[in-house]
C-alpha cells in the first residue's frame, strides 16, 4: 500500500451540507476498495488562481489514504463525472505530515 496525498475542489456554491455529502461519498468509496483514510482535511472556501468553470473560489477538501493505485484510478473515474467538482489533484508521498495543518484559519487572538 502506497501514501496519498488526495485534495478536491468543489465549486464556490455548494452549501456546508452539499460539501459534507461530497467528503462522506469520496470517504465510502476509499473505503469500500479496501483503502485506508489516515486524515481528512476541510481547507474551506479559497480564492483559485485563475478562473474554472466560471468560479473564483472554491470549497478545498483534503485526503490523506493509504491505499493501492487502482482506488486511485477508480476514485479519480468517479470524480471526473461529478458535476460538483471542478478539480482533483492526487500525489504520492513517502510519508504523511500529520502535525501541520496549512491552511487552518487563525483567531483573531493571534492564535491558531
Amino acid at each position: 500500500m502506497s501514501n496519498y496525498e488526495h485534495t478536491i475542489i468543489a465549486r464556490q456554491d455548494s452549501s456546508i451540507s452539499q460539501v459534507k455529502q461530497i467528503k462522506e461519498k469520496y470517504s465510502e468509496i476509499i473505503l469500500k476498495n479496501k483503502g485506508d483514510i489516515v486524515q481528512t482535511q476541510d481547507w474551506g472556501l479559497m480564492n483559485l488562481s485563475y478562473l474554472i468553470k466560471k468560479n473564483k473560489k472554491g470549497n478545498y477538501i483534503h485526503f490523506k489514504i493509504k491505499c493501492d493505485g487502482s482506488l486511485i484510478k477508480e476514485l479519480e473515474k468517479s470524480e471526473k463525472l461529478d458535476k460538483n467538482l471542478l478539480r482533483f489533484l492526487t500525489v504520492k508521498v513517502k510519508k504523511f505530515d500529520l502535525e501541520t495543518n496549512y491552511f487552518k484559519k487563525e483567531d483573531k487572538s493571534g492564535e491558531k
